[in-house]
């Protein structure tokens, strides 16, 4: 599955590099290209079927993500812009079900980068989380949200 990765993202600069443009957007279209090639010429590629599905996993985390982040910067930027002060900032334990190392770093650098939140510390056995939220009225319910949402989006994009 590596192999492929490194093929399309080698196909990707050579698309850029054949039109002589090496921006993101260039990349961007190589890289759709070179896995459009590589789809259809999967019957050669061993794992190619395991690529494509992490494909779409990795591909629908960054989404979820994406949304996370617009719909916290709304919140936070509504409560700096008002004049009624609705956040009530505190620090909320969460326990945690992924344990892979990466997987608690993905997750908690995702929390971190999302306005309203900060990763603290995890403990030493990796059982627990602890994050500063700047709305933590209901941490059962912040608690859940991180379970059912980011979290649930890295176990299925790195299993």
């Amino acid at each position: 599955m590596i192999n492929l990765l490194i093929l399309n993202i080698a196909l990707a600069i050579s698309w850029a590099a054949l039109m002589g443009s090496f921006t993101l957007p260039s990349l961007g279209v190589g890289f759709v290209l070179g896995s459009i090639f590589i789809y259809l010429t999967r019957s050669l590629y061993s794992g190619s079927a395991r690529y494509f599905s992490r494909s779409v996993k990795w591909t629908k985390l960054v989404l979820l993500f994406l949304y996370e982040l617009i719909v916290s910067s709304v919140q936070v930027a509504r409560e700096v812009m008002t004049t009624q002060n609705k956040s009530r900032p505190g620090i909320i334990s969460i326990p945690l079900i992924v344990r892979d190392e990466m997987d608690i770093f993905l997750l908690t650098n995702m929390i971190s980068l999302t306005p309203g939140t900060l990763s603290l510390d995890v403990t030493e056995d990796r059982e627990t989380l602890y994050i500063h939220a700047m709305f933590a009225d209901d941490p059962d319910g912040i608690r859940q949200q991180i379970r059912d949402g980011m979290e649930r989006w890295v176990i299925e994009a790195t299993e």
